[in-house]
């Protein structure tokens, strides 16, 4: 307990940041919970009763979304391990196979989670008859969301740490260092939730819930223009990175980014209703 105080100690005029990753163990199994499967099933929870209502105006029924739920987060944890694995350090898990499905282990990429998405939407549209495009729309207002709720998860576990600066908001990881740094954690939590709030705005307009892609081309679009942006106060995740002109992350953002400045561009396919 005496640790979680760290939170609001203020250092040589900067944020001294303590918080225990766990929250307790539990008794007889030795396992710990921790703060980050917490926001992770916040996340989860929060998303699910936003989309719950949205699809119910669509007429689908609670199953549809049960469903369309285990297709996401699946897609999500799978994609987003992968992603780590390919993209960040494919090498290792080429020798060391059986890590890859070591997730408690740490490492997910959230690029990698996008395209999981993706994919499980493409598959679940595809089985239930549905446009891909109508669908992606709809899971497009949660994902700001969700993301916000497992950037805080990051925060808790000190990690995806900045880089060093002076300014007065500054983060002083103590776990890791003594050095103050950009919170480029909750700089995305906070611009997440921010665009939560845009996107359920902008839903409600007619001239997004008529055109399919549409809101679904506003997230990727935004949403990797930031973490492209972020990408600048945060320190490389490998160090590969640190002879790149821009790191993995970014790259990975343009492909987005593209596709979603085409969406809202381009696309003026009309909203069917499926």
């Amino acid at each position: 307990m005496q640790d979680h105080l760290y939170l609001l100690t203020v250092v040589q005029g900067y944020i001294n940041w303590n918080v225990d990753s766990d929250i307790f163990t539990i008794p007889f199994i030795n396992h710990p919970i921790k703060w980050y499967g917490i926001f992770w099933l916040i996340g989860i929870a929060a998303s699910y009763n936003v989309i719950k209502r949205v699809l119910s105006k669509d007429g689908k029924s609670t199953d549809f979304l049960d469903q369309l739920t285990l297709y996401v987060i699946a897609g999500t944890i799978i994609g987003a391990r992968l992603g780590h694995v390919l993209f960040y350090d494919p090498q290792y898990y080429l020798a060391n196979p059986l890590k890859i499905i070591a997730i408690w282990e740490g490492g997910l990429a959230s690029h990698g989670g996008g395209i999981g998405i993706l994919v499980a939407i493409a598959l679940f549209a595809k089985k239930n008859n549905i446009s891909f495009l109508w669908m992606a729309d709809r899971v497009a207002l949660v994902v700001p969301l969700a993301g916000g709720c497992i950037r805080l998860g990051n925060l808790m576990n000190s990690e995806m740490i900045g880089k060093p600066t002076d300014v007065p908001w500054a983060f002083i990881f103590t776990k890791l260092d003594s050095i103050p740094r950009h919170p480029a954690q909750l700089y995305e939590a906070i611009f997440c939730f921010l665009l939560f709030a845009a996107m359920i705005v902008s839903y409600k307009k007619d001239s997004f819930k008529n055109k399919n892609g549409k809101s679904f081309g506003l997230l990727l679009t935004v949403l990797f223009s930031f973490r492209f942006i972020d990408e600048f106060f945060k320190i490389n995740q490998e160090a590969f990175e640190d002879t790149m002109a821009i790191n993995m992350g970014q790259i990975l953002s343009i492909p987005f980014i593209i596709i979603g400045l085409y969406l809202l561009i381009f696309n003026h396919k009309v909203n069917t209703g499926k």
